[in-house]
């Protein structure tokens, strides 16, 4: 003898409620991310590389001149950030240190979240340099322009923490 088949429960119908639902979570969760992810990018980026890709095409090939006549001056920077956060710079070329420069440095907040600060360096002797304020807690980045007669080069470096 065959015993009945066991009474299965109701099942619940899929409706377009609930289609609607599961759609509504999927691309909620994907512009929830995609909102993260750009509030992310826009905070954080600090800015244009250059202001205008074509005009500094044009200014590429003098650039690169700049640069072989900066690198044949054989000219060296070691930059140090004493306790009291104020930044020294020692020179050196293949004739010396650099006693009669003069250097100028902009400090940049890598990620734009504090103002440039302009710095003008003393000279203490023996070709170091010290800036004329100490630079605000943080990581900056150092973008200087160092002269001696009519030599002029320009350099780029982190400030050590």
């Amino acid at each position: 003898m065959i015993s009945p088949r066991p009474a299965r429960a109701p099942s619940r119908r899929f409706t377009g409620w609930h289609m609607l639902a599961i759609m509504l979570a999927m691309f909620g969760t994907i512009i929830a991310v995609n909102l993260v992810m750009a509030r992310s990018a826009i905070s954080t980026f600090g800015g244009t590389v250059v202001d205008n890709s074509y005009v500094a095409s044009q200014k590429f090939n003098r650039w690169l001149a700049d640069a072989r006549a900066q690198e044949a001056l054989g000219w060296k920077l070691s930059i140090d950030l004493d306790p009291s956060r104020t930044v020294r710079i020692a020179t050196d070329s293949p004739m010396g240190p650099l006693y009669a420069a003069t250097i100028e440095a902009v400090a940049i907040h890598p990620l734009g979240r504090a103002p440039e600060q302009k710095l003008r360096f003393v000279n203490i002797g023996g070709g170091v340099f010290t800036s004329d304020r100490p630079l605000p807690k943080g990581r900056w980045l150092l973008r200087m322009e160092v002269r001696e007669g009519r030599n002029t080069a320009r350099f780029g470096d982190e400030v050590p923490a």
